[in-house]
């Protein structure tokens, strides 16, 4: 049993709370609005489900390419590239670890894959903060879009409001980065060295110096921000696919408005593993923008909900027999040093 004074415990502790409080938000928000009316527009949306799964690996694809780009090492290949992302997806959004483990296993994948730890660690860096940028950018399509289609500007406030802490953010982590933020690491981690003496400095010596090289490479950036900015687009299709299956008319500048402000709403709640309610309560926000119902904007996400453990799950079965079979090749090679 684990001494409370563990520092995993409190960590552990906190995740489970936010799981909980998660749960309990979406449980709320389904009983309130009508489990039985949510669960028919999710079975009549069953046709579309594979279509949403077909977008996401699109989607996935793609973002392995944005992140090879922006690692610039020409091995592993992009088939790898794209196994990896699946799964750096799948530990973010299916287990309790506030959106920043998968990207942990990310970078130590990349390692066992002959990539060296400060440009694996300073890549994935980078590939994220590109990411987030082409996320605000799609945010602002979002609205800017809406403020050509509707008609009631009462959203106006809380949205500029939104954008205006999300920039910010975004200018810090990007200032922090080029202030030091690497370096800052590297210095942690040389004091857990002391603790931990089997932990390797050359996995993170050099970070802040990788980090600088890549930034600098204009063209690789533009590339890999172009490739993100398209990703976030490919998901106005699964939006439009799944509501039309539910039997909604909508517009595609619709679908986009309730795509990019809904994953928007997502992101903020990234604290919440898997955005438990968090999601839900952004989509009704936006689909009452345009007359649609709360218990259909549910069934949209729960449409992405299934496209989710449909994708996440087989990512996680993916990353444990990978993770299985170095523990098998390492027993191997200790009893034949026995031997």
């Amino acid at each position: 049993m684990r001494d409370c004074d563990d520092p995993v415990f409190p960590h552990m502790k906190y995740a489970i709370l936010a799981v909980g409080l998660g749960g309990a938000a979406l449980i709320g928000l389904v009983a309130w609005f009508g489990a039985q009316t949510i669960g028919q527009d999710v079975l009549r949306a069953d046709w579309a489900i594979p279509a949403t799964i077909a977008l996401h690996l699109l989607q996935l694809f793609l973002s392995g390419v944005a992140w090879r780009i922006s690692v610039g090492a020409e091995k592993p290949s992009t088939s790898i590239y794209f196994r990896l992302r699946w799964i750096r997806e799948a530990v973010n959004s299916l287990l309790p670890v506030a959106q920043m483990g998968g990207n942990l296993v990310g970078i130590r994948m990349l390692v066992l894959r002959g990539v060296p730890g400060s440009l694996a660690g300073a890549g994935t860096t980078l590939d994220l903060t590109i990411e987030a940028l082409t996320q605000f950018v799609w945010t602002m399509i979002g609205i800017a879009v809406l403020a050509t289609i509707s008609s009631d500007q009462s959203w106006r406030p809380w949205l500029e409001g939104g954008m205006i802490a999300m920039g910010l953010g975004l200018a810090g982590f990007v200032v922090a980065q080029r202030a030091g933020l690497m370096r800052l690491i590297e210095a942690l981690a040389t004091r857990l060295q002391r603790v931990f003496p089997s932990l390797s400095m050359d996995q993170v010596r050099g970070l802040h110096a990788e980090l600088m090289r890549l930034q600098a490479n204009r063209g690789a950036l533009a590339q890999a921000f172009g490739i993100h900015l398209f990703t976030w687009m490919i998901g106005t299709f699964e939006v439009w696919v799944a509501l039309t299956a539910m039997g909604v008319a909508i517009r595609p500048t619709e679908a986009l408005v309730i795509e990019s402000l809904g994953m928007a709403a997502r992101s903020a709640g990234f604290v919440v593993p898997g955005a438990l309610g968090v999601q839900e309560g952004g989509f009704i926000l936006v689909c009452g923008l345009f007359g649609i119902h709360a218990d259909t904007a549910i069934a949209l996400s729960m449409v992405k909900r299934v496209r989710e453990l449909a994708v996440g799950l087989p990512g996680l079965v993916s990353w444990q027999v990978s993770e299985g079979k170095r523990l098998v090749r390492r027993q191997r090679a200790a009893a034949d040093e026995g031997s």
